[in-house]
């Protein structure tokens, strides 16, 4: 496969306290990589090193090859789409108009707004099912109607390069399991995902793990890999097992909590 983000030797911190120490990963087209590990182990600051929202204390990230801060800032908003775990938007605008804040990259602030930049609004509204209030202003929505809207504004920008911290964030279970399908559609058509989850039973839905602890990786596999299921059991002290469920003729895993 294809190397589309790229990350060597990254380290960066807050003071004194290393949160991403020695990362490396080679993040491929077409595969949908979930971060995980427990709370304060870097994911989420590593994944904005990797959209150029902070500079690391050293380290190399490379987009298709090409260093990350070397990329005009429009033309690298073209190939990154980037979803914060605390999505702000002006609570004021109309759904539709704060999806259509993903077209930015294309058509710039004062550019014609064309039939193309139209059309990708639509299908991701459709892909997030949140069409039917696109003219409902953005504070007038639930948690997980706003959560829709700003997982649309990211899938607008048809990037090759998606990262998207805690995505699933206020989605109750039937739109959790249509973005994971979203997400998994777009990784099959090519596009590079990237998602911090905290829920771990959703995380082992994605093609691959890259397990985090204290700002290292621990472990990077495919969902079925025994190494990766170890390396989870021990960043979470022994506070989980995974186990291995068939449902409706598929087997899948899934995370227990040990009483």
């Amino acid at each position: 496969m294809t190397i589309a983000l790229a990350a060597c030797d990254l380290a960066f911190g807050y003071g004194a306290r290393r949160v991403v120490d020695d990362v490396s990963l080679s993040l491929r087209q077409g595969e949908w990589t979930a971060l995980v590990g427990p709370n304060g182990a870097g994911k989420s600051t590593l994944l904005t090193l990797l959209a150029g929202l902070r500079t690391p204390a050293s380290g190399r990230i490379e987009l298709a090859g090409r260093r990350l801060a070397d990329w005009p800032r429009r033309e690298r908003a073209r190939q990154l789409a980037w979803l914060s775990q605390q999505g702000e938007a002006d609570g004021e605008l109309a759904a539709i108009d704060v999806v259509r804040l993903g077209r930015l990259p294309h058509h710039g602030l004062f550019g014609n707004v064309g039939a193309a930049d139209e059309a990708a609004v639509a299908e991701a509204m459709h892909a997030t099912e949140c069409s039917a209030w696109a003219t409902r202003r953005l504070n007038d929505l639930s948690g997980g109607e706003r959560q829709r809207v700003l997982l649309a504004r990211a899938l607008a920008v048809q990037a090759r390069v998606l990262l998207l911290d805690e995505p699933t964030t206020h989605l109750d279970a039937p739109h959790q399991r249509a973005l994971l399908r979203c997400l998994g559609a777009l990784a099959r058509g090519g596009a590079t995902v990237v998602t911090v989850l905290h829920d771990l039973t959703l995380a082992l839905g994605a093609d691959r793990l890259v397990v985090l602890a204290g700002g290292r990786v621990r472990a990077d596999g495919s969902a079925d890999d025994p190494a990766v299921h170890a390396a989870l059991v021990d960043v979470f002290e022994e506070a989980i097992s995974i186990e291995r469920i068939v449902s409706a003729g598929a087997a899948r895993w899934i995370v227990v909590p040990r009483a």
